[in-house]
């Protein structure tokens, strides 16, 4: 599946979800959006590569899934299917087939839901069965701490997965879990915290997801290293400004040269380097911003 997938979902990778905020704590506007159920129309318009078939199926594994999990609530007090919800959109986003996206909305229904291994089979065939089931093995797999087992633990992650598929479901499944982390008890939000940032976030990156990564690692930076966060928040309010000055005139150059050579026909890009991202660097260079 990695050659059939691979430049589908590199092609759409530049995914999106929650830009860093100064602050860890969920705001207002995130919280309603938090509390807005991805629907399955919503799911659907993000795959309009699907034929009949697969659009089928993800509508019947949608109404399976939240119908499974009526009873259910999130640290938040928020309906469980929100995650589910939104780890199937997620994966709609980024490319993925039509059995990827209904095990994502799927993935906690053996494990959370009473849902027997047959009767997820006889609703979804083997295909959709074998890739929730690698999930909830992976969910099964605990972080320790110890950098030596954090490789151990990557290793193991892709020998389990013997369908990458199963991977991507995963790591869509922490990055909704990851940006919510704010609900979560804290002793179990560190935990989860230093494990995504240990083992979800390279394992992102060496699949070639970089924005998914950089997500990852941003939304778990509050919570793993505390101190060091709000060194690098204090930092950008301090010297933020003057940085995207800087980018500013720098880009402004840029196209006023090559206006000037005759080139006409280009765009130019810039990005911010995300939270985490500019804590290592800013380590590496024994934290000069310039």
């Amino acid at each position: 599946y990695t050659k059939q997938f691979c430049s589908r979902i590199l092609g759409r990778l530049e995914y999106v979800s929650h830009v860093p905020s100064l602050e860890p704590i969920a705001n207002e506007s995130m919280i309603r959006s938090m509390l807005s159920v991805k629907s399955c129309n919503d799911i659907l318009k993000e795959a309009p590569y699907l034929d009949d078939a697969g659009r089928e199926l993800i509508k019947r594994a949608y109404l399976f899934a939240e119908k499974a999990h009526t009873t259910h609530t999130r640290y938040s007090g928020e309906p469980y299917f929100v995650h589910p919800a939104q780890v199937g959109f997620s994966l709609a986003h980024v490319g993925m087939d039509a059995h990827t996206i209904a095990a994502g909305l799927l993935h906690d229904t053996i494990e959370d839901a009473d849902v027997t291994p047959s009767d997820m089979a006889k609703e979804f065939g083997p295909e959709v069965l074998d890739l929730v089931e690698g999930v909830t093995k992976l969910g099964s797999l605990r972080y320790q701490g110890l950098e030596r087992h954090a490789e151990s633990l990557r290793k193991l992650f892709a020998a389990t997965a013997k369908d990458i598929r199963v991977l991507i479901v995963k790591l869509m499944d922490r990055l909704h879990n990851a940006q919510t982390l704010a609900h979560v008890p804290e002793q179990k939000r560190k935990r989860i915290a230093l494990e995504t940032l240990d083992i979800y976030a390279p394992i992102a990156d060496r699949l070639g997801m970089s924005v998914v990564k950089s997500e990852l690692e941003d939304a778990a930076f509050p919570y793993a290293l505390p101190e060091q966060y709000k060194r690098v928040r204090d930092l950008l309010k301090e010297r933020g400004s003057e940085t995207e000055q800087r980018l500013e005139k720098t880009e402004k150059g840029l196209k006023r040269a090559l206006a000037q050579t005759g080139i006409r026909d280009f765009r130019t890009e810039s990005r911010k380097k995300g939270f985490y991202s500019l804590f290592r660097k800013l380590e590496r260079k024994e934290w000069d911003i310039t």
